[in-house]
């Protein structure tokens, strides 16, 4: 570049010495470097005009305008500039129209949006699970279309860790799960996936396992009913069959239980007890089941200490929490060696409110925490029999923590004991005064 430059530089003042000099010999040099400098800026504005109109449309005149010298050399490299960025542009469409065919032909619903939530790209199965529309839905609000106020603060939160569950806006039939990935400068890629059969298998399952349930319970009442009578009346039958009379009436017990808590985790999945949500006295419910457990402890003697720091409500429905509060408390009992301690404790924060349960005991290896809270799944199979648990009671404090926005926690390390901690959020804490008032207000309308 720097010897094109130079042989440049060196023709150029060699036409105006030129030109000088022929005006030097008719007597007038000054017109003489004039007429050079003249001819040399009309030569020079004759290759822009041609530069600018070969960019104006590179693409249709693929060829570069011919010259010499550095304008040669500038059209030259320019073309080959062209050329590449043409390659490249071929290369990248290429690769666009085959993610694109790609994502078409994809059976999950795909769509692409910008941080405000601007439709900008979707594709078919998008279409026919969303119901958009090419000609009319471009650049449109995403949440103007998927009309669900659960989507839009899902969209809006950025937390996008779980999936969102809905009914399809355009085919309410179909039930979809929506999942959000971020790319780009908080750009959207959504996925929905049309998990309709799961939804109603899952149905039938809750379906099956609650009408199972309560077709077991009558018959299971009246064989419950007859074995307690012949425990009763035990010292009438024949030693031998007493044994055996006792053991079916201690395997029924555990029948009826099972069965309830079937039936309790069926009606909470079902969200039967939405309606009853109402500011709840959890100083005063802890103190209850605390109460209780000491009762269930006995002989154990158990040391169970209860503190709370705050004196703050929740709102929710107190059956359900009374629930899986006696599910942790109780299985604290269970799992603890007699005369060991359990801690529970309520307290709130900024984030919310905060109930621990912490035991003394054989404590949980690492492995089996994810799983706890399935239904029936058993850290320790070989203590069922010591236990005489149902398998059942986290899965009741998991379905009663999503029912209430919370999450539980668990703390376990072998021989150090367990914490179970239920996380609520700070929208369901309310101030005792003001849970008060309502109360208040309901009693002076009945008198």
């Amino acid at each position: 570049m720097q010897k094109i430059w130079s042989r440049h530089l060196r023709y150029t003042l060699a036409g105006l010495a030129g030109s000088t000099f022929l005006g030097f010999y008719f007597g007038h040099p000054v017109y003489g470097l004039i007429s050079g400098l003249s001819l040399y800026l009309l030569w020079t504005l004759y290759q822009t005009r041609r530069l600018s109109q070969w960019l104006a449309d590179p693409i249709t005149v693929e060829e570069a305008p011919q010259s010499i010298g550095i304008w040669g050399d500038f059209f030259e490299k320019l073309h080959k500039l062209n050329q590449n960025y043409l390659h490249t542009q071929d290369r990248l469409r290429t690769r666009i129209d085959r993610i694109q065919e790609s994502t078409n032909a994809m059976r999950d619903g795909v769509i692409m949006t910008d941080a405000r939530g601007t439709l900008e790209w979707w594709n078919g199965s998008a279409e026919h699970l969303l119901g958009f529309r090419r000609t009319t839905d471009q650049g449109q609000f995403i949440y103007n279309l998927i009309r669900t106020p659960a989507f839009k603060s899902y969209f809006d939160a950025k937390d996008y860790r779980e999936p969102l569950e809905l009914h399809s806006p355009a085919k309410p039939h179909i039930h979809l799960q929506i999942q959000i990935s971020l790319f780009g400068e908080d750009d959207r890629l959504i996925v929905a996936k049309d998990i309709t059969r799961l939804h109603q298998l899952e149905q039938m399952r809750r379906d099956f396992v609650s009408n199972v349930s309560h077709e077991m319970r009558t018959p299971l009442t009246v064989i419950s009913g007859y074995l307690e009578t012949l425990v009763d009346n035990a010292d009438d039958l024949p030693a031998k069959w007493r044994r055996a009379i006792n053991t079916m009436a201690t395997q029924s017990v555990r029948m009826e239980t099972l069965i309830t808590d079937l039936i309790l985790l069926s009606r909470i999945e079902t969200d039967e007890h939405a309606a009853n949500d109402a500011p709840t006295n959890v100083d005063r419910l802890i103190q209850q089941v605390c109460q209780d457990a000491r009762t269930l402890s006995g002989k154990s003697q158990h040391d169970i200490r209860f503190e709370a720091s705050s004196q703050q409500w929740l709102d929710g429905d107190e059956n359900q929490l009374r629930s899986a509060f006696s599910n942790l408390i109780f299985n604290a009992v269970k799992y603890t060696p007699a005369g060991g301690t359990i801690s529970v404790s309520w307290s709130t924060d900024s984030h919310g409110g905060h109930l621990s349960v912490k035991d003394t005991g054989a404590g949980i290896d690492q492995i089996h925490i994810p799983r706890l809270t399935e239904r029936f799944y058993r850290a320790d199979p070989s203590r069922h029999k010591d236990t005489g648990g149902t398998g059942l009671g986290l899965a009741i404090v998991k379905h009663v923590l999503i029912n209430h926005d919370g999450n539980l926690e668990i703390r376990s390390q072998l021989g150090e004991g367990s914490e179970f901690i239920c996380h609520f959020p700070a929208e369901r804490l309310v101030t005792a005064a003001s849970a008060a008032q309502p109360q208040q207000t309901s009693d002076e309308d009945k008198a």
